[in-house]
């Protein structure tokens, strides 16, 4: 039921498996916990050593076959805060490193959720206004809502700009989104809705595909163009579009 998650914050499937049987169980010896979870009892042994090395299991000292206990579940915070405190001591070499030799030219994909999340990372990264051509309202995605409001937070706290050009079904559907874009938006005109859209921020051009009113497919994927050139050129039809679409709120 919780194998996934478990395996999600670091832990193997058999130790996710092992854990999950002893918290559900209670104390087990080696042969409870083979029968309980389908796990070789030969490979118990070594899944339930590496779990004791973590502080996730202990050993209850008994005649004849040893039994084992879960430990509070409180400890699988403890290592997450283990492996943050670890990241944080190198995680500036590591941005400096990313960002010693900036590339001035790039073009690459992103893909689904993971790809849209650090699409959203670079915009507050880079910290500049935004223009947005056939926006959507695919922010609020449900595979990716929840990062939402930690992106729209930095956002405000870096005092970014927002200029939408949303599609004249997001104004028919009374979209969420439009709740949280403020008052700098206006609408394509009816009958110019596509599948695609366009966001320009900083040097960088995304060229959506697979998107529709708030949200997009399974097969997700958009074009990330490193250019400023490009980047100015579409702020520039950006601008001719947005000076002759009415405004309407």
């Amino acid at each position: 039921m919780y194998t996934e998650i478990l395996q999600n914050i670091g832990l193997s499937k058999n130790e996710s498996e092992i854990y999950e049987m002893l918290l559900k169980y209670g104390e087990s010896s080696v042969a409870q916990i083979s029968t309980k979870t389908g796990i070789n009892r030969r490979n118990v042994y070594d899944v339930l050593d590496r779990m004791m090395d973590k502080g996730l299991v202990f050993p209850l000292l008994q005649k004849g076959e040893n039994r084992y206990k879960a430990v509070d579940p409180s400890k699988l915070r403890e290592l997450i805060r283990e492996k943050e405190n670890m990241l944080a001591k190198v995680f500036p070499d590591l941005e400096q490193l990313y960002y010693g030799n900036p590339q001035d030219n790039e073009v690459y994909i992103y893909k689904g959720p993971e790809g849209w999340k650090n699409y959203m990372r670079d915009m507050v990264r880079i910290g500049e206004p935004g223009y947005f051509i056939g926006a959507k309202g695919a922010w609020l995605d449900e595979r990716v809502r929840h990062f939402f409001p930690e992106f729209i937070k930095e956002a405000e706290r870096k005092q970014m700009k927002f200029y939408h050009l949303f599609d004249y079904e997001v104004k028919e559907q009374e979209h969420d989104i439009l709740k949280y874009v403020g008052e700098r938006y206006k609408f394509l005109p009816k009958g110019y809705t596509a599948p695609g859209a366009i966001d320009i921020f900083g040097d960088h051009v995304n060229i959506l595909s697979n998107i529709h009113i708030g949200g997009f497919e399974e097969d997700f994927s958009f074009t990330v163009i490193v250019n400023k050139q490009i980047a100015d050129a579409f702020r520039i039809w950006f601008q001719f579009m947005w000076d002759f679409c009415p405004y309407e709120s």
